[in-house]
């Protein structure tokens, strides 16, 4: 084969595999699915008035999709709007302003992180909303299943795991949690005992 004849097919080859797989990932699948509220892009889903008016006067809207499921909007609005007014050592993801003192090598050697600095910081911190502008007005089925979190560990610093605890049932709406199951992955750390047992 001629090297123009392959370069040829290489590039027909290129423009067909994106053809097949750009619709269905990224940021082009946010803007393909559905819109339940009636935007440009939606399909199969309608928007019915409440028969109660919700606060301020405003109609509560109930979306449903084709096929007569209900969707909800699941966002704790109050929740991010009070994450987002925080401020404090570490808050928003910000870093920790540390002193001489507190830059310790041996913290970063044990958890690959100084967890002299992760003990300062608040276990319940906030974190800043760095998703798409779109993830915010997206609406999910209304009955969902509920379900198991599992976090491993492996010597963990105390801290960074009770901050994930933390951060798991603070965003997640209650109703979906089953359980939070801590799995310690063997740890050899005398003080990774969490439970007390000898």
């Amino acid at each position: 084969m001629r090297r123009k004849e392959k370069r040829l097919l290489q590039a027909v080859a290129l423009v067909l595999a994106a053809l097949v797989l750009l619709p269905n990932v990224g940021l082009w699948a946010l803007y393909r699915e559905r819109q339940p509220d009636g935007t440009p892009g939606g399909s199969g889903a309608a928007v019915v008035p409440a028969a109660g008016l919700g606060s301020h006067n405003q109609q509560k809207k109930i979306f449903f999709l084709g096929d007569g499921q209900k969707l909800k909007d699941w966002h704790d609005q109050e929740a991010i709007r009070r994450d987002a007014q925080r401020v404090g050592n570490g808050e928003q993801g910000r870093p920790y302003p540390m002193t001489d003192a507190e830059r310790v090598d041996q913290a970063y050697r044990e958890n690959g992180f100084n967890i002299y600095v992760s003990d300062k910081i608040s276990l319940n911190r906030s974190l800043p909303d760095i998703r798409h502008p779109n993830c915010n007005s997206k609406r999910y089925l209304e009955t969902l299943p509920n379900t198991s979190i599992i976090i491993p560990f492996h010597n963990e610093g105390w801290s960074s795991l009770l901050r994930t605890v933390h951060s798991v049932l603070n965003r997640s709406p209650p109703e979906l949690i089953a359980e939070i199951v801590l799995v310690d992955d063997f740890s050899d750390r005398g003080c990774m005992n969490l439970w007390g047992m000898p």
